[in-house]
């Protein structure tokens, strides 16, 4: 019988150790020749935007900033960016463990 509830135990620590948060970050770099205000990242399954993770900085053209994202099970997010002209460029279930984003003019909405 211990033998059994240590099986037990192990299988229940792996499936556990599988839903575990991971840490995952995106590079966003700007080439769209305008200057990035605001920078929106939210989990792919989301329904709204998460807060703006700028916050007081802007992303100039040429720039690149790194989010990092803490707490997440799953890799895939989307990814809203919004220019000095109030223009936006929406990424779509971006896989941050393999992906990084260089926004130009031919992803704006």
């Amino acid at each position: 019988m211990p033998i059994r509830t240590l099986l037990i135990a192990i299988v229940a620590l792996c499936a556990s150790s599988l839903a575990m948060a991971a840490d995952y970050y995106v590079d966003i770099t700007n080439r769209t020749g305008y200057t990035i205000f605001y920078m929106y990242v939210s989990p792919g399954n989301s329904k709204s935007w998460e807060e703006d993770v700028l916050g007081s900085d802007v992303l100039m053209n040429t720039d690149t900033h790194r989010v990092n994202l803490t707490g997440y099970t799953n890799p895939y997010f989307d990814i809203r960016l919004v220019d000095e002209d109030n223009d936006s460029y929406t990424f779509w279930n971006v896989d941050v463990s393999t992906q990084d984003i260089i926004v130009t003019l031919d992803h704006l909405d």
